[in-house]
C-alpha cells in the first residue's frame, strides 16, 4: 500500500549490499549458467580490507565485482565494465563484503554457529548442483566448481557466511513498529487529493522541417556515439547430426527377429480379457446369500449399496492378472462364467468374491510371420538410434581431443552451416526479419559463454533424435554501428533532439508565464504552436498506492509540487516535454477505525524493521572494526576499469 513512499527509501547501495551476500553462489551459479563468471584476473594476495581478524583480498573483491558485472550484463548486454564502475558499484560491493565478514566474526563471538550439515543442506538446494533426476549431484558440483575456478572451501565458506548473516539479522526487525500518531498521519496522507493540469508539448510539433546536413549528422553521431553501441555479436558454425548422417547401418537379421518374438511371446500369443464388477464379502455364507440376491434379479450395485458395500469395476484383466490381484480360484471362476452372468462365490485375497462378468474380449495371436513387419520396424529404429548415439560419441571424442569443427565435419561427412553475426537473444542487427534456425536457438546460451573462438562443443537437440556439433567462428565485441549503416536513424534522432530542445524551451516559457499568474491555456496559446488539449488531473494518494509502484511520472511529479506551482518533465524517448501544474490540495481525513490505519501500521513496521537491520549491521561492523587499504582498492579499480 505504501509503495509510493517506500520508493523514496530505496537505494542502489541497499540492492548491491543484498547482492553481495552469497555473491559467489547466487551470482556465479544463477540459473545454472556456467559461462558468466570470469576468473582471469591476476589479483589475489594483497588485502583490500582488514575486518577484525580476517581479511578481504584484492582477488576476493575483483572476483565478486566481475560476478556482479556479468549478472548485470545479462540484463544490459551493451554494458561495459568501465560504465559499471562509473556507477560507484565497487565501493558498494566492498562495503557489503566488509559487513558480511564482520557479521561472521560477531556471530561466532556471540555464540552463533553454522554447522557443516546446514551448509550441506544449502548446497543440495541449489539448482546448479542438481542432476537430471532433480537431486544433488556430486559430479555436477565438482564440474561447476572447476569451470568457475572455485574450490569446495571457497563455496562452503561463502554459504556459511551467508547463513550466519541470516541467523544474526533474523530477529533484527522482530516487533518493529511506528508510533500510532505517525501511522495515523501517513494513513490520512493517503487520502489526500490533488487537482491540477497536464500539458504535453510534443517534440514533433517543434521539430525543424528541413533534413539535417551531413556535417550535422556526423557531429550528432560523434556526440551520441554511446547511443548507437551494439551488443557483442557472434557467428556460430554448426552441423546437425541426424538419422541421415548414418552410413551402412546393418539391417536386423532373422535371428534378431526370432529372438525379439520369443522374448515377447506373451504379447503375440492369443488371449482373452474380462471386465468385471466385483463385491468382496467377509464370509462364504454372506457371499452365497449375496450371490442369490443378484441371481434373483437384483443388480450387483444395488445389492452392495443395501449392505453398505461398494461394487468395484475392474477392466480388461487377463486370467493371470486377475489371479495375481485376487486369487487363482476366483480367476478360474470368473473365466468360466459367461458375459452378463454372476460368478459363484470364490475365496479371494481379502475375503469372498462375487462378481458380474461385464464383458469378454478375445485377442487373436500373431505368428512370427504376422509380427515380422512391426518387429523389423522396431529393431531397425533401435539400431539406427544406437548408431546415431555411437556417431555422436565418436564426434564427442574428437571434440574433446581438440579437433576443430571443420576437421570433425570433414572426417564425419557433415555439412557445416553458419549463422549471421547474432546477438545473445538470436536477433541480427540491421535485419529485423532475420531468424536463426530452430536448431541453433538451444545453442545460443552456451555459445555466448565461450571465452574464445574455435572451441567446438556437441549437444543434444530437443526431441532426442538429433545432435549438433558447433563452435563460435567469430566474436565481434560490443561497438557502435558504423554511421553509414544507420545514417537514416541518426538523422531522425537529430530531428527529434532538435524538436525536444525547442519543446523544452517552450515549456520554460510556459513556466515563466505561470509564474506571472497567466492561465495555462493562455500561456500555451502564446507559443503559436498547435498543441494537444490540456488534460485535467485529479488523483488521491490512495489511487497512487493502488498502482502498486507503477505510478506514471507526471502523477509522481504532481504529488511532489506545492500548491500553485508547476514543473516541466521530459517525456520518454525525447517524445517531448510535459508541464504539470498543481492547482489545489484537498487534505485527507481518516476515521480512527479505518482499515487503512492497520495496513499503514503493517507497512511502516516492515520499513522500520529494515532500518533496524541496517543499523544493527552498521553497529556490528563498527564493533568488530574494519580498515580499508585504499592503495589496493585503487589497484582493483584500475584493473577492472580496463576490462571489457
Amino acid at each position: 500500500m505504501l509503495d509510493f513512499f517506500r520508493a523514496l527509501t530505496r537505494s542502489r547501495l541497499g540492492a548491491v549490499v543484498g547482492l553481495v551476500f552469497l555473491a559467489l553462489i547466487v551470482l556465479a551459479f544463477a540459473g545454472a549458467d556456467v559461462g558468466g563468471m570470469r576468473t582471469g584476473s591476476l589479483l589475489g594476495g594483497e588485502n583490500a580490507a582488514t575486518v577484525g581478524g580476517s581479511t578481504i583480498t584484492t582477488g576476493d573483491l575483483d572476483k565478486t565485482m566481475r560476478a556482479a558485472f556479468d549478472s548485470e550484463r545479462q540484463r544490459t548486454p551493451t554494458l561495459t565494465m568501465k560504465d559499471f564502475m562509473a556507477q560507484g558499484v565497487l565501493d558498494d560491493v566492498l562495503t557489503g563484503l566488509i559487513d558480511r565478514a564482520a557479521t561472521w566474526e560477531w556471530g561466532h563471538k556471540n555464540g552463533f554457529g553454522v554447522s557443516d550439515r546446514l551448509v550441506d543442506s544449502e548446497i543440495a538446494k541449489l539448482p546448479a548442483f542438481q542432476g537430471p533426476d532433480g537431486k544433488f549431484s556430486q559430479d555436477a558440483y565438482k564440474q561447476l566448481l572447476t569451470q568457475r575456478g572455485l574450490s569446495d572451501r571457497m563455496v562452503r565458506d561463502d554459504i556459511a557466511k551467508g547463513l550466519m548473516s541470516r541467523l544474526v539479522f533474523a530477529g533484527g526487525s522482530e516487533g518493529a513498529a511506528m508510533p500510532a500518531g505517525v501511522t495515523q498521519v501517513y494513513a490520512a496522507l493517503l487520502k489526500e487529493k490533488r487537482i491540477g493540469n497536464l500539458l504535453f508539448l510534443p517534440s514533433q510539433a517543434f521539430a525543424p522541417k528541413a533534413q539535417p546536413t551531413d556535417n550535422q549528422i556526423s557531429d550528432f553521431y560523434k556526440a551520441n556515439i554511446a547511443r548507437y553501441k551494439r551488443p557483442e555479436r557472434r557467428t556460430i558454425r554448426y552441423a546437425v547430426i541426424d538419422d541421415s548422417a548414418l552410413k551402412n547401418v546393418a539391417a536386423p537379421t532373422e535371428a534378431d527377429i526370432r529372438k525379439r518374438y520369443q522374448a515377447n511371446a506373451a504379447t503375440y500369443a492369443a488371449g482373452e480379457t474380462r471386465s468385471i464388477t466385483q463385491v468382496i464379502l467377509p464370509t462364504e455364507a454372506a457371499a452365497k446369500a449375496f450371490a442369490a440376491e443378484v441371481t434373483g434379479g437384483k443388480s450387483i450395485e444395488a445389492a452392495a449399496a443395501a449392505k453398505g458395500l461398494s461394487a468395484a469395476k475392474i477392466a480388461e484383466k487377463t486370467h493371470d492378472a486377475l489371479a495375481s490381484d485376487s486369487s487363482r480360484a476366483f480367476a478360474d471362476t470368473a473365466f468360466a462364467t459367461t458375459a452378463g452372468k454372476v460368478t459363484a462365490p470364490a475365496k479371494g485375497a481379502l475375503g469372498w468374491v462375487v462378481a458380474r462378468v461385464d464383458a469378454i474380449a478375445k485377442k487373436a495371436g500373431k505368428t512370427i510371420d504376422q509380427a515380422r513387419p512391426e518387429i523389423l520396424a522396431a529393431l531397425t529404429a533401435e539400431k539406427r538410434k544406437a548408431g546415431l548415439t555411437d556417431l555422436a560419441t565418436r564426434i564427442g571424442e574428437k571434440v574433446e581431443s581438440g579437433t576443430s569443427l571443420p576437421d570433425v565435419a570433414k572426417a564425419m561427412g557433415l555439412t557445416v552451416l553458419s549463422t549471421d553475426a547474432v546477438q545473445s537473444d538470436g536477433t541480427v542487427p540491421g535485419k529485423p526479419d532475420a531468424k536463426i534456425a530452430p536448431e541453433v536457438a538451444p545453442l545460443l546460451q552456451t555459445a555466448f559463454s565461450m571465452e574464445r573462438e574455435g572451441q567446438p562443443q556437441i549437444a543434444g537437440l530437443p526431441g532426442g533424435t538429433r545432435f549438433a556439433v558447433y563452435d563460435v567462428n567469430q566474436i565481434i565485441p560490443a561497438a557502435p554501428a558504423a554511421l553509414g549503416e544507420i545514417k537514416t536513424q541518426v538523422a531522425a534522432d537529430w530531428i527529434k533532439q532538435q524538436g525536444s530542445g525547442a519543446a523544452a524551451a517552450g515549456a520554460d516559457k510556459i513556466l515563466a508565464a505561470l509564474g506571472k499568474k497567466t492561465p495555462l491555456a493562455e500561456a500555451a496559446k502564446s507559443l503559436g504552436v498547435a498543441l494537444p488539449p490540456i488534460n485535467p488531473l485529479s488523483f488521491s494518494r490512495e489511487q497512487l498506492s493502488q498502482m502498486q509502484g507503477r505510478v506514471p511520472a507526471p502523477l509522481a511529479l504532481l504529488f511532489s509540487l506545492t500548491k500553485g506551482t508547476a514543473k516541466k518533465l521530459a517525456a520518454p524517448n525525447q517524445a517531448g516535454w510535459l508541464v504539470v501544474a498543481l492547482d489545489a490540495v484537498e487534505p485527507g481525513v481518516i476515521a480512527p477505525n479505518d482499515p487503512m490505519i492497520q495496513q499503514a501500521a503493517s507497512e511502516l513496521g516492515k520499513a522500520t524493521g529494515r532500518e533496524y537491520e541496517e543499523q544493527l549491521r552498521s553497529a556490528i561492523t563498527h564493533e568488530i572494526g574494519a580498515k580499508r587499504n585504499e592503495t589496493a582498492i585503487r589497484t582493483v579499480r584500475s584493473n577492472l576499469s580496463g576490462a571489457q
